[in-house]
């Protein structure tokens, strides 16, 4: 069975107080706090292989201590992006071969996907939760013919 780790990105500024580029806003000290827990809630759960993250430094950061600990590269995947298309994100995810994937997102691609699995008929319970650094661990069925995972466990942020 393969696996996908959903992260949605940590605890970033404020964006009504961050001057720039919205995709160039930081983790904030809480932010960076629950992305060095990552590493050992996801060691629990099986160790990724292969870390795939939204283009915004936010989500970049929120795997970046995995990535140092792990020695795996971080690769940006504009599919998953703020504003992406969750069906296209679904897509990706289901056709990727690694047994264990980490995919940093953000909160609107995130709700997308558990709507459109739970119209799929997998179980998130009554009252699904996507905090911020939270994570949703995806289970696929090994033919990735198969549309949607046989199972979806959230797991609280971490730290």
């Amino acid at each position: 069975m393969r696996r996908t780790y959903l992260v949605r990105h940590a605890k970033a500024e404020s964006r009504s107080q961050f001057v720039g580029e919205d995709d160039l806003r930081p983790l904030d000290e809480t932010g960076l706090i629950q992305a060095r827990s990552l590493p050992d809630l996801l060691e629990v759960h099986g160790a990724p292989g292969r870390l795939l993250s939204s283009p915004a430094r936010r989500c970049l950061g929120t795997l970046e201590p995995l990535s140092v600990l792990s020695g795996i590269v971080i690769e940006e995947a504009a599919w998953l992006a703020e504003g992406s298309d969750p069906i296209r994100a679904v897509e990706h995810l289901r056709l990727l071969e690694e047994e264990r994937v980490a995919a940093c997102t953000h909160g609107d691609v995130v709700w997308g996907i558990l709507e459109w699995i739970a119209r799929g008929g997998v179980e998130i319970g009554r009252r699904p939760d996507a905090a911020k650094a939270s994570t949703w661990v995806l289970d696929w069925p090994d033919d990735s013919a198969e549309g949607v995972p046989v199972r979806a466990t959230y797991l609280p942020p971490p730290g």
